[in-house]
């Protein structure tokens, strides 16, 4: 039977699991309406409405991506109470530090390279698990490429579609159908990103003696969702208005086009059990249907910054958790 201790740890985590899912949804609330809101398709609140219920019912799609979080960055019988109460507060600092800043990031790889400082300093090299990062290393790198190609290539497919059309009635099309393709972008992002917190919940159930293997219960199904939601309902007002507005001027069939597409990237890397970085891709997605106006309609000095804190995810959530590593094992013993 697990011990006082050990339930109390594991409330412990599952409540800060689900502060780490908030600051989730507050950071990528603007994946999925800073484009809407930008061109006027939606109001704030009716965008902030439509993107929670839709992250919450893509949350119950699959448990894939959930299980390489949970089973496929650190060995399961290395992972401890200590390593996860680190991961998860290298993760939720990072990640409360840039959504006050306005910076999108991500979220995924704020968990990821939190597991991996943890990792690290609890039992070296030995405990982590290669095949599982070479899935998140190539998502890394295909996610984002992925994104900026198939918001280039729509773009331009849509901008042939519609050439005969007038600007004024191709605009009142799109922006309609941004609600539809803003709805899809939510749902996927549901699908991906919720997952992280399930797959270190149920992480931590199995270490704490609550679950024989690994499976996630639908209680921690339904409670990430949930405080995903919540999150995406509060949003990150400062990552939307640099999404949606800083990074450049978008009409509604750029909006359109940018939602789409990042979305059936994001679809499609969760069925295949790959936790990628939704914000990368939306972002990826933004610049390349910028970039069939100009290279110059991208504003390439937000880019860059946001892309030096893509860089330094990994590292800056891996040194926190590394550092509360040591007060986590004093307390967890």
């Amino acid at each position: 039977m697990p011990s006082s201790l050990s339930l109390g740890l594991t409330v412990f985590i599952v409540l800060l699991a689900w502060v780490y899912d908030l600051f989730n949804g507050m950071n990528d609330a603007a994946n999925a309406i800073a484009t809407t809101i930008s061109t006027r398709a939606l109001r704030p609140t009716q965008a902030i409405a439509l993107a929670r219920t839709m992250n919450i019912l893509g949350a119950l799609v699959t448990t894939r991506v959930a299980t390489t979080i949970g089973r496929g960055i650190i060995k399961p019988e290395a992972m401890t109470m200590a390593i996860v109460v680190s991961a998860l507060v290298g993760a939720a600092s990072w990640a409360w530090l840039c959504t006050y800043y306005g910076i999108p990031i991500s979220i995924t790889h704020s968990l990821v390279g939190g597991m991996i400082g943890a990792g690290l300093v609890a039992g070296g090299p030995g405990v982590l698990v290669p095949v599982g990062l070479f899935k998140v290393a190539w998502g890394l790198v295909l996610s984002p490429v992925a994104g900026l190609v198939a918001g280039y290539l729509l773009m331009v497919a849509l901008a042939w579609a519609a050439h005969r059309t007038s600007p004024a009635r191709a605009n009142r099309f799109f922006r309609g159908g941004q609600v539809l393709s803003a709805m899809f972008m939510a749902f996927s992002h549901g699908s991906n990103d919720t997952q992280n917190a399930m797959g270190i919940i149920t992480a931590a159930l199995v270490a704490g003696g609550f679950l024989s293997h690994f499976q996630v219960p639908l209680w921690v199904m339904l409670g990430s969702a949930l405080w995903m939601g919540i999150g995406t309902q509060l949003g990150g007002w400062r990552v939307i208005r640099t999404l949606g507005v800083r990074l450049g001027k978008l009409e509604p069939v750029h909006g359109f086009a940018a939602e789409v597409s990042s979305g059936a990237v994001i679809l499609g890397a969760t069925l295949l059990g790959v936790p990628i970085s939704t914000t990368h891709v939306i972002t990826s997605a933004v610049m390349g249907v910028g970039a069939t106006k100009r290279l110059s309609a991208v504003r390439w000095g937000v880019a860059m910054d946001i892309v030096l804190t893509w860089i330094f995810t990994f590292p800056g959530s891996a040194l926190i958790a590394a550092f509360t590593y040591y007060a986590a094992r004093a307390i967890t013993g």
